[in-house]
Protein backbone atom coordinates (compact mmCIF):
# COMPACT_ATOMS: atom_id res chain seq x y z
CA UNK A 1 0.00 0.00 0.00
CA UNK A 2 1.12 3.23 -0.93
CA UNK A 3 0.61 6.60 1.13
CA UNK A 4 1.05 10.38 1.87
CA UNK A 5 2.42 11.09 4.87
CA UNK A 6 2.77 14.55 6.32
CA UNK A 7 4.20 15.75 8.91
CA UNK A 8 4.01 19.48 10.37
CA UNK A 9 6.15 20.40 12.98
CA UNK A 10 5.99 22.19 15.92
CA UNK A 11 7.65 25.77 15.67
CA UNK A 12 9.92 27.90 17.26
CA UNK A 13 13.96 28.43 17.24
CA UNK A 14 14.69 25.51 19.39
CA UNK A 15 12.62 23.23 17.29
CA UNK A 16 14.70 24.71 14.13
CA UNK A 17 17.96 23.85 16.25
CA UNK A 18 17.04 20.43 17.02
CA UNK A 19 15.54 19.29 13.63
CA UNK A 20 19.39 20.16 12.45
CA UNK A 21 20.65 18.52 15.33
CA UNK A 22 18.44 15.16 14.46
CA UNK A 23 18.50 15.52 10.36
CA UNK A 24 21.74 12.70 10.03
CA UNK A 25 19.60 10.20 11.91
CA UNK A 26 16.64 11.28 10.27
CA UNK A 27 18.16 11.09 6.80
CA UNK A 28 19.57 6.87 7.84
CA UNK A 29 15.82 6.76 8.78
CA UNK A 30 14.53 7.28 5.82
CA UNK A 31 17.33 4.95 3.90
CA UNK A 32 16.42 2.86 5.84
CA UNK A 33 12.81 2.92 5.09
CA UNK A 34 12.98 2.20 9.42
CA UNK A 35 14.35 -0.72 9.64
CA UNK A 36 12.24 -2.29 7.02
CA UNK A 37 9.28 -0.99 8.27
CA UNK A 38 8.27 0.92 5.02
CA UNK A 39 9.99 2.10 1.57
CA UNK A 40 10.74 5.71 1.07
CA UNK A 41 9.47 6.67 -2.48
CA UNK A 42 10.17 10.40 -2.32
CA UNK A 43 10.09 13.49 0.38
CA UNK A 44 10.84 16.62 1.27
CA UNK A 45 11.23 19.15 3.49
CA UNK A 46 8.29 21.65 4.01
CA UNK A 47 8.96 25.69 4.31
CA UNK A 48 6.72 28.93 4.84
CA UNK A 49 6.61 31.72 2.53
CA UNK A 50 10.19 32.71 4.06
CA UNK A 51 11.78 29.98 3.83
CA UNK A 52 11.98 28.34 7.59
CA UNK A 53 11.32 24.98 7.96
CA UNK A 54 7.53 24.00 8.37
CA UNK A 55 7.17 20.03 7.87
CA UNK A 56 8.66 17.44 5.56
CA UNK A 57 6.42 15.14 4.08
CA UNK A 58 6.93 11.68 1.96
CA UNK A 59 5.44 8.96 -0.15
CA UNK A 60 5.59 5.59 1.32
CA UNK A 61 5.35 2.14 0.62
CA UNK A 62 4.15 -0.24 3.38
CA UNK A 63 2.30 -3.67 4.48
CA UNK A 64 -0.53 -1.60 6.22
CA UNK A 65 -1.18 1.83 7.68
CA UNK A 66 0.18 0.39 10.88
CA UNK A 67 3.38 -0.53 9.61
CA UNK A 68 3.61 2.99 8.09
CA UNK A 69 2.37 5.26 11.35
CA UNK A 70 5.04 3.13 12.89
CA UNK A 71 7.58 3.97 10.35
CA UNK A 72 6.27 7.32 10.97
CA UNK A 73 6.37 7.70 14.73
CA UNK A 74 9.64 5.86 14.81
CA UNK A 75 11.88 8.44 13.02
CA UNK A 76 13.80 10.93 14.67
CA UNK A 77 12.00 13.55 14.37
CA UNK A 78 8.96 12.52 15.68
CA UNK A 79 10.78 10.84 19.08
CA UNK A 80 12.89 13.99 19.03
CA UNK A 81 9.87 16.40 19.40
CA UNK A 82 9.80 18.16 15.60
CA UNK A 83 7.17 16.42 14.68
CA UNK A 84 3.78 18.14 15.61
CA UNK A 85 1.19 15.01 14.27
CA UNK A 86 1.70 12.69 11.56
CA UNK A 87 -0.75 12.73 8.89
CA UNK A 88 -1.10 9.30 6.73
CA UNK A 89 -3.72 9.53 3.41
CA UNK A 90 -4.12 6.06 1.82
CA UNK A 91 -3.28 6.31 -2.01
CA UNK A 92 -4.95 4.75 -5.02
CA UNK A 93 -4.30 1.56 -5.82
CA UNK A 94 -3.69 2.35 -9.22
CA UNK A 95 -0.80 4.82 -8.26
CA UNK A 96 1.89 4.23 -10.42
CA UNK A 97 5.07 3.97 -7.85
CA UNK A 98 7.47 2.82 -10.87
CA UNK A 99 7.74 6.67 -12.17
CA UNK A 100 9.61 7.33 -8.72
CA UNK A 101 13.29 6.46 -7.77
CA UNK A 102 12.69 5.44 -4.36
CA UNK A 103 15.27 7.14 -1.52
CA UNK A 104 15.54 4.02 0.67
CA UNK A 105 18.23 2.18 0.29
CA UNK A 106 17.60 -1.58 -0.70
CA UNK A 107 20.41 -4.08 1.12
Amino acid sequence: MYFLMICPHHSGAEIAARRDQLRPQHREWVASGGGGLARVLTGSALWNDTGEGIGNFGIIEAADETAARAFANGDPFAKGGVIKRVELTRMADTFQAGRIQPLTVVA
